[in-house]
């Protein structure tokens, strides 16, 4: 399956990307639900972390102070060193 992916950075040229491996299976894997701080990504987090929480999976929030600009660099820093996997949230 193909998919094209588009970067909203102002590319030129379109960036070709790898999609980064999917674990098998979330157990004994820490997740980090990230909201980008657009309006209503808190809601689909919230379900989301429910649903996780269901399964048994170990959550972690974490937030950005603006969907204007990347994660601060601690902020990614603090994620990696916590979690497996991050799951990235956005809405409006």
């Amino acid at each position: 399956m193909s998919r094209t992916v588009l970067d909203p950075t102002s590319e030129r040229q379109p960036t070709t990307r790898e999609r980064a491996p999917r674990p098998p299976a979330m157990d004994g894997r820490r997740v980090a639900l990230l909201d980008i701080s657009k309006p209503r990504g808190n809601v689909y987090l919230d379900r989301l972390e429910e649903l996780l929480r269901g399964r048994g999976v170990d959550v972690q929030r974490f937030a950005k102070p603006t969907f204007t600009k990347p994660a601060p660099a601690d902020l990614r820093h603090e994620i990696t060193t916590k979690c497996d996997v991050v799951i990235e949230a956005l809405a409006d």
